[in-house]
């Protein structure tokens, strides 16, 4: 059984949106099949064909947030200025200043600059601290990171 690493952080948002998500949206979603139905025909019926489609998304994101939060292994945020699951850091590249989340693979969003510690950046990472630097093997080529800061 393969375990979700996440931050704690992670986790309660993953809980938040299965609340959410069982407590809104899925009553929500059945509202809106139920009043479809009493319309008649159902195969010509956009709106209850949209309702069932969304219904059937509802249903496997509860069934993956389950599988995920049943399976969480929470990971402490390190103390210290080595970089590891749950940390800040900033760092210098030739494309220019950036800062990082390190966060589990289901956590991962690079717009809101959270990476995954399973990306090629995040690995190259982990485990060094404020002044090191590390290379990341790119389609591109090899990119050059130096570390200023570990929160």
């Amino acid at each position: 059984m393969a375990k979700h690493i996440m931050t704690q952080a992670g986790l309660d948002k993953a809980i938040a949106e299965l609340q959410e998500i069982k407590q809104v949206k899925r009553p929500a979603v059945i509202k809106r099949i139920k009043e479809a139905r009493e319309l008649g025909d159902l195969s010509e019926n956009a709106d209850y064909q949209d309702a069932r489609e969304e219904q059937s998304f509802i249903e496997g994101r509860i069934q993956e947030l389950e599988v995920m939060i049943k399976d969480a292994q929470v990971v402490d945020t390190p103390i210290g200025d080595v970089v590891g699951l749950g940390s800040k850091v900033s760092v210098e590249s030739p494309n220019g200043h950036a800062q990082f989340e390190i966060v589990g693979p289901s956590e991962s969003d690079p717009a809101e600059g959270k990476i995954s510690n399973e990306a090629p950046l995040g690995r190259a990472l982990i485990d060094h601290k404020a002044g090191d630097v590390v290379t990341v093997r790119t389609p591109d080529g090899e990119i050059k990171y130096q570390i200023h800061k570990v929160e």
